[in-house]
């Protein structure tokens, strides 16, 4: 896919009109006055969107490494963080965080030499292990869809490593240095399976393939007092000023380069200073138009609910249909990046949400809605399903019973005729129907489905030969 400037032009009104609103701010200068101007903050805006996952991703993994030791979601490079519970409400280490899986994840450079994961036998539960390269691509996902549960090695190899594995330890290369491993164990939340999983993450282990067979003496981590630890890992990554951004995209660039079918696109980057391998030429980077290139090109990216092909629109629940695995689909990337970052491939996992509902209204909490399934029509997998609570920002909202989503683990309480009603709300529906609760907050929010491992065959989602219900407002 190519993020032209005629490309930027042609969803519907969309960044064309929203940039020609903004002349007020300055939009009227030279950079609708000079057509080499134009192309030139086109060129900035397409770098811009196409470097978003991989600035993302190394914000990201500064703000969960950050630390001296395991502790809660974070942990030291080349470590794992084994989380005992679902994220709450205060959670903004990654949007839109789930609530049916305790993750075990761990961030490791490949640079230097691999490393060795492995995996115990998980005893027939779902798991997958997916591997995100810095570019957040799935490149590989042991799991039990795809390796099965029985226990298994893997050596994690960086792009220029060439050598012999220890005998039953199976290669997987990165495409980049930066491998992000973003393990989920299925949990059902009770105290006993809850230890269930915790003596399978204590299981998972992590080393350098120099301390394979051996004993590996984990090495001291500083912390940097520079990083913010407290503000959403998105909004630091929006608020970075463009020859800041620019400057951290092209040191990232040197460790993770780009793929081979970027090259052509990528070339063009040059025109603005940014040239793969290479310093950030700042001065390439017209300063009368750079404040400008955040803000319109995350409007771009957000965009694409609306404009990309690989979104579907069923009964007012989006998804995207090229998670995981994007190719040259730079703007799916960088969309998938800012709402859900770590998304698996499709066939390990699909995550429709919704803005508004059936009658177009956005959801507000002080309404009473209702998600009707009908007899057999419940989501099918092979996996789990499950509908969570976000805010407007992709994280949890905050309710009496912290119930943050819902799902059949809650055994929800069928209907006379064999259907299943979900009440989204903000008060309890009432003693007789709170299994099926959902809590909303008072204000705006956003609902996801999550379907892991989805059936591939009739009725499925990924051939659109099942659809997901409406959400609609009762009372």
């Amino acid at each position: 896919m190519k993020i032209t400037r005629r490309h930027a032009f042609a969803l519907g009104s969309g960044v064309a009109v929203y940039a020609m609103s903004r002349a007020q701010a300055g939009f009227d200068g030279p950079l609708f006055n000079a057509a080499e101007g134009l192309d030139e903050f086109w060129i900035a805006s397409d770098a811009y969107v196409y470097g978003y996952p991989l600035v993302t991703m190394e914000m990201t993994r500064r703000v969960m490494t950050n630390v001296s030791a395991p502790e809660g979601t974070r942990a030291p490079m080349g470590q794992f963080v084994r989380a005992r519970t679902y994220p709450d409400a205060s959670f903004r280490d990654v949007t839109a965080p789930n609530a049916d899986t305790l993750y075990t994840t761990a961030w490791i450079d490949v640079g230097e030499e691999p490393w060795v994961l492995a995996i115990p036998d998980m005893k027939d539960r779902y798991f997958l292990f997916p591997m995100l390269d810095g570019w957040t691509n799935v490149f590989q996902v042991p799991g039990k869809r795809t390796t099965g549960t029985a226990a298994q090695t893997y050596a994690i190899t960086g792009p220029n490593w060439k050598g012999v594995l220890p005998n039953g330890v199976k290669q997987y290369e990165s495409p980049t240095n930066l491998v992000w491993i973003l393990g989920r164990i299925y949990c059902t939340g009770t105290p006993e399976d809850y230890a269930a999983v915790h003596a399978l993450q204590d299981q998972c282990t992590l080393v350098p393939l120099s301390s394979y067979g051996k004993t590996f003496v984990v090495p001291p981590a500083r912390i940097d007092a520079s990083i913010d630890m407290h503000a959403a890992v998105r909004e630091q990554v929006n608020a970075l000023e463009p020859v800041a951004y620019f400057n951290l995209l092209a040191k990232l660039m040197k460790a993770n380069p780009p793929a081979a079918a970027d090259a052509p696109w990528v070339a063009k980057f040059a025109k603005i200073g940014l040239v793969p391998g290479q310093d950030f030429d700042a001065s390439r980077l017209e300063a009368d138009f750079a404040k400008r290139i955040p803000q319109v090109s995350f409007d771009r990216i957000m965009l694409q609910i609306k404009a990309n092909k690989a979104v579907r629109n069923i009964n007012g629940w989006i998804f995207d249909t090229e998670t995981g695995v994007y190719g040259t689909e730079y703007l799916n990337r960088a969309l998938v990046t800012a709402i859900g970052l770590g998304a698996n491939r499709v066939r390990d996992a699909v995550y429709p949400i919704t803005l508004k509902d059936i009658g177009g209204n956005v959801y507000e909490g002080n309404n009473k809605y209702i998600m009707h399934f009908s007899e057999g029509q419940m989501p099918p997998v092979n996996g789990f399903w499950s509908v969570t609570m976000y805010d407007p920002k992709m994280f949890f909202v905050p309710n009496p019973i912290n119930r943050y989503s819902i799902s059949a683990r809650q055994r929800l309480k069928p209907n006379a005729d064999g259907s299943v009603d979900i009440y989204i709300q903000n008060a309890s529906p009432g003693a007789d129907k709170e299994q099926n609760w959902l809590p909303a907050p008072l204000g705006k929010f956003v609902l996801m489905l999550r379907m892991y491992w989805p059936k591939e065959t009739p009725p499925s989602i990924i051939d659109g030969s099942w659809t997901i219900p409406a959400v609609k407002k009762v009372g």
